[in-house]
Formats: structure tokens, sequence, C-alpha cells
């Protein structure tokens, strides 16, 4: 029960009931009222020309002084033939003259508003038209009233309350009655009736809510494949909508963040294996340079120091990779955009890595189409992606391979393509190429792999000019990397 008065659906249907409860008390109120108004306007009508009819029975007692005493057994025996009315004598000022009252019964008011009863006798009504009652004064009843002669020069009214206190008593007696055994019994079966039926209906209304409740919960529990069902376009339709987004979200969101914090852990047991070889190889021959100092000859020392020198510039590299990776990732690195020649910056990179290929027996060649348009890039940026890819090249190329770097003109872009005749790579392996320190040689010896930085660095240059890059290959056969640069075109043109 206390669960009940707690949900959603508990709150609804009690306020719902409340709110029935409060207007089935208005409207027994208005129909009171209402009612009441009614049977008086309907008296009133009934009425109109009481107090003129009544008028010949009270003129001989007012020829010519004020019969007091006839006047006031004429109103108690008209009273008594009918006991729904009050009369009351006034003067031109509305002045009470004459009225009869049952003992300990006494007028509280002494003058009548004359307001009323001129509007009823010039016929200026249009509804219910009620004047003072002098036994309750501040209430308002439904009246006649006649103008009628008081002596030989003097004029008054004959004034005639529709509803006397007697009647009033008797209606209350027979309306609490009526209200015990009608009103109230119609109200608490409307009541019933209608509450039975809003309920099933809020029932019916709030299962989608109580459904998408259960879902978050089960979400909230770690049951991450659950979604609302979207039946419908309204609101609840919308925010289940809504939630399907969000969990979408939150499930992309973890997944991103395991593969994050995998990458995170290859980075550190990749990053720990490329330092401690080369910190272990330096810490190896500076012991053995102290400890054989004196035995060492002068040409051994310094083939020890050229060593210790290159695995130091080795380390360097790396550090300087991974901070340019890092700069990357941060978005600090914005590119400096302007025209330039891709063919001059082509040239130039190949003659650059020309003696490292000779040395290993590579062909290293550019083909370049005529008449290419410059491209608007960085071309620092660029160059150290090329770089990148052709060293990339000549590492999986054996001897007497082939490293072409190709430059096509494709309508507003132009397309540079790198490719080789090396070892190939496996098709699962190649979603996995362009992830850090990935290497598809997993001997990570320098003889036949870099850092596995290039190509990650080579992909987020290429992302922060919105391009992307693409790669090709076949086992034994050779792999080909591409991608666009736009190209630039002067204004005038």
């Amino acid at each position: 029960m206390k669960h009940f008065f707690q949900s959603f659906y508990g709150k609804l249907s009690i306020l719902f009931l409340v709110l029935l409860i409060l207007m089935g008390a208005a409207q027994i109120w208005v129909t009171i009222k209402s009612t009441e108004a009614f049977y008086k306007e309907a008296e009133q009508t009934l009425n109109l020309k009481l107090a003129n009819d009544l008028i010949p029975d009270f003129e001989p007692f007012l020829e010519d002084s004020i019969d007091y005493a006839g006047i006031k057994h004429m109103f108690h025996y008209m009273m008594v033939i009918n006991p729904n009315i009050e009369i009351y004598l006034l003067d031109g000022k509305g002045k009470i003259m004459a009225f009869f009252a049952e003992p300990n019964k006494k007028v509280q008011k002494e003058n009548i508003d004359l307001v009323p009863i001129r509007q009823f006798l010039n016929e200026e009504r249009e509804s219910l038209l009620v004047g003072d009652d002098p036994r309750h004064p501040g209430s308002k009843k439904a009246f006649s009233v006649a103008p009628i002669n008081i002596g030989k020069d003097m004029s008054g009214f004959l004034y005639v309350i529709l509803g006397s206190e007697q009647f009033d008593s008797a209606i209350e007696m027979i309306r609490q009655r009526y209200l015990t055994s009608t009103i109230i019994r119609g109200l608490l079966i409307s009541v019933l009736v209608t509450g039975i039926l809003g309920l099933v209906l809020f029932a019916f209304l709030t299962r989608r809510l109580r459904n998408m409740n259960s879902v978050v919960q089960d979400f909230e529990q770690g049951q991450f494949h659950r979604r609302a069902d979207v039946a419908t376009e309204d609101e609840v339709g919308q925010l289940a909508g809504s939630f399907n987004k969000m969990a979408d979200t939150i499930v992309a969101n973890m997944e991103e963040l395991q593969k994050t914090d995998k990458l995170r852990r290859e980075l550190i047991a990749n990053v720990s294996h490329d330092l401690r070889s080369p910190l272990a190889s330096i810490k190896g021959y500076l012991e053995t340079l102290q400890i054989k100092e004196s035995d060492l000859t002068s040409e051994t020392r310094r083939e020890y120091v050229d060593t210790i020198l290159n695995v130091t510039n080795g380390l360097e590299g790396l550090v300087d990779q991974l901070f340019e990776l890092s700069k990357l990732d941060a978005m600090q690195i914005q590119p400096e955009l302007e025209p330039f020649s891709i063919a001059d910056l082509v040239q130039d990179v190949v003659m650059k890595f020309k003696p490292v290929a000779d040395k290993s027996n590579i062909k290293l060649e550019a083909s370049l189409s005529d008449q290419l348009p410059q491209v608007h890039a960085d071309i620092g940026l660029i160059e150290r992606a090329l770089s990148n890819l052709i060293d990339n090249a000549l590492r999986y190329t054996p001897e007497n391979g082939t490293v072409e770097v190709r430059i096509e003109n494709s309508q507003k872009k132009v397309r540079v393509y790198v490719s080789d005749t090396g070892y190939g790579i496996k098709q699962e392996e190649l979603p996995l190429i362009f992830d850090r320190f990935y290497r598809v040689e997993k001997s990570r010896a320098k003889a036949t792999g870099g850092s596995g930085l290039g190509l990650a660095i080579t992909k987020k240059i290429l992302e922060i000019h919105q391009s992307n890059i693409n790669v090709e290959s076949k086992v034994n056969e050779g792999t080909t990397f591409s991608f666009n640069l736009d190209a630039w075109r002067p204004a005038f043109s």
C-alpha cells in the first residue's frame, strides 16, 4: 500500500479522486443554488399580482385611519391560509407600519429598500428580483408588491415576502433529507463509477511509464541491451525514444572507453618495451665502458659511444613522435593552409629517402601526371605524412622491390598514392594498422619495423585536413596507401 501511494499512478489516482469529489461538491452547491433560484423565480412569476389581489381585503381597514388590530388579524388570516408568505404594510418611504409576527418573533429591520420595489412596479424585471427580508437583515427574498392608499392623504405599499420563515424551516428540513437520500447518493454513485473508470484509464495510460521505468531500472542494473518500446509519437513515446538514444550513446561511450582503456594498457606496455630495450642497451654499454675502460681500445670505445648515440637518437625520435601524436589528439596542431606544388613536394621527399632505398637495393620512384594543380594544405604536415608512408613502405619491402609515389588529378581533388611490392598485410589486420604502436611484424625489432606510431600520426594529419586515408593490400604482392587533398584554384579563375 505504501508503494502504491508513492507511485506516480497512485499520486495521479488520488489527485483525480480528490478533484472528482471537489467537482461533485461544487456541482451539488451549484445545483442547490440553481434550484433555489429557479423555484424563487417561478414562485415570483406565479405570484406577480398577489399583492395587488390582496389590496381589496385590506382597504376597509385603511379608509379613514389605520385599523392596526384589523390589519394584523387579516395578516394572520392570510398567512394561515398561505404559510409561504409574510405580509408587511409600508409607508411611502419604506418604513414598516404593520406586520404579523408569531410570539417571540420580531422583525430586525424597520425600513425596506425601495429600489427593487420601484423596479418591480415599473416592470424592470428580466429575471428574479429580490428585496429585503425584515426578519433577516442582509438576506434577500423574492417578493410581490402593490401600491396602497393609507387614509385619505397617505400612500404606501403592501409588501409580500414569498418564502416565509416558517416556509424556510420546512424547506431546510426537506433539503437535509433530500441531500441525504438523493443528491449525496447520486454523488457517491457518480464518484464511484467515474472513479473506477478513471482509475482503469489511468492504469492503461501509465502502463507504458511503468514499463519504461522497468527498462530504466534493468539498464541501471547492468542490462545494457534493454530498450523501451516506442509505440506512439506522443510525449511518452518521445521520452522512450530519447531514452533509447541516450542508452545507445552510453553503450557506445562505454565501448569507446573500454577500447581506450585497452589502448592505454597497450600503449603503456608498448612504450615500456620500446624504452626498456634501448635503456638496457645504453646501460649495458655504459657499464662496460666503466668496468673495462682501461682494457678497451680507442676503436672499441668509439664503437660503444656511437652505438649509445644511435640508441639515444632512436629514443629521442620515439619521444618526439609521442609528443607529436599527443598534440594531434588534443587538437593543439592546426594546419596553416597555403597553396603549394604537390609535385615538387613529392620530388623532394623521394630524393630525401633515395639514399635509404638505394642502400636497401629498393627502387624508389615518383610518377607524376602532367599539369597537376597546386593543393591547398599545410606543406609541413603533408611532408610529414608522405615521409611516414614512404618510410613505412621501405621498411616492409624486400630487396629488389619497388616503392612508387603516384599523383593523379581528380576533379577538384588531387589523389596521392604510395605503393610498394612488399610483404603485404592480411585482411583481418588492415583495420588495426592505424592504431598506435600496432605493428604487422610482431617482433618489434627495429630492423623490420618502426615505433608503430607513423601511420597513426599520418591518419591524424589527414583528419585535420578533412581527408581520409585508404589502404589496399594483398599478402606477398604489396600495399597501397592513398588520400585526397583539395586542389587550389585562384580566385580569378
